[in-house]
């Protein structure tokens, strides 16, 4: 009977020890019939993702530049009525006189300043689309007139100026070269990358509110023409006002010592009202298939009051209407262009 049971508590005992631990997962067996699991190394690669559709009803204005065959167009300002004339001298409020019985000596007058006469623009700018032996798009701008010197910038295949030009060149071929980013359905509006008025040329003797600005360019219509080419209608409406205060430095007056100089120093400064207001409207009929312009008409008119900064402004100034022709050739170039 001892024996007995010795034997089944040892019998037990070994049981134990063979035992699974609790929470052991055993595999599921897979189902008859079923492929195993490819390696990670076999593992298809992720499809691309799909190209977005082509909308119809938008269009991609690009310009199109063949290699060794420039593309060149000519923007002719004509200007409509009298050029602007520079501000005349602002009076003294209260010139100083001489004490009486002092003898006639005379102070000499504080002298205002007046806006420089504005600088002579060509009445016409060549363009000159071309790509370089790098592949980039340079754009050579060619000015009418005697003793002036080309300038040169590079371009993006929309036309937008990545660098090179500055003031009023660089606004001119902007206006009239650079096409919107996206493409652009019947309706769509975009903005160009003008500065019709240099805050920073303003300097710091100016004061003045928030400009009031407006840049807008709009497809107007996209029809079909022969040959399977699209036309695109663009319309232009640019806008900007600025008015303010400038100060403006005086010469100091020469009286006697015994006058004191405190109201000298107060009379070395003057204030005067001043403002400026450029407007620019334009219409355009761009070949989408061609890459170019078919036609490019607009008008131009700055405007300014006062001793308005001349640099400041970085359009012409006066009234011209503008007017862009494809030409059949390209001038070579003739000059080192301005660094």
């Amino acid at each position: 009977m001892k024996r007995s049971l010795s034997g089944l508590v040892v019998a037990l005992s070994l049981f134990a020890c063979k035992e699974e631990p609790r929470g052991a997962l055993e595999p599921i067996p897979r189902p008859p019939g079923m492929k195993d699991t490819p390696p990670p190394a076999e593992a298809k690669a992720p499809a691309a993702p799909a190209r977005p559709a082509v909308d119809p009803t938008k269009a991609t204005l690009r310009w199109k530049l063949a290699a060794g065959a420039p593309v060149a167009y000519r923007l002719t300002l004509e200007r409509t009525g009298r050029a602007p004339e520079a501000a005349e001298p602002e009076a003294d409020e209260k010139p100083t006189k001489g004490r009486k019985g002092r003898g006639k000596e005379k102070e000499e007058a504080p002298a205002a300043a007046s806006a420089p006469a504005p600088a002579a623009f060509p009445s016409a700018l060549t363009f000159v689309l071309e790509h370089t032996d790098s592949g980039d798009a340079r754009l050579r701008v060619i000015p009418d007139g005697k003793g002036v010197t080309p300038d040169e910038g590079t371009l993006s295949e929309r036309g937008f100026v990545l660098d090179g030009l500055q003031g009023v060149t660089r606004n001119t071929a902007t206006l009239v070269l650079e096409l919107p980013r996206d493409p652009v359905a019947p309706n769509d509006t975009w903005s160009l990358a003008t500065e019709l008025v240099s805050p920073d040329a303003l300097g710091a003797y100016f004061q003045g509110p928030i400009p009031e600005r407006r840049n807008r360019v709009k497809l107007t219509g996209l029809a079909p023409a022969d040959g399977g080419e699209q036309v695109a209608t663009v319309e232009y409406d640019l806008y900007e006002s600025r008015t303010g205060k400038v100060r403006t430095l005086r010469k100091a007056a020469v009286v006697p010592a015994r006058e004191g100089t405190e109201k000298l120093q107060a009379e070395g400064a003057s204030e005067s009202d001043v403002s400026a207001e450029v407007k620019i409207t334009g219409r355009g009929e761009f070949l989408v298939k061609a890459g170019r312009w078919r036609s490019w008409e607009g008008s131009l008119s700055a405007v300014t009051k006062g001793p308005f900064p001349s640099a400041a402004l970085q359009v012409p100034p006066g009234n011209f209407t503008l007017r862009l022709t494809a030409l059949e050739s390209a001038p070579q170039p003739t000059a080192q262009p301005q660094q």
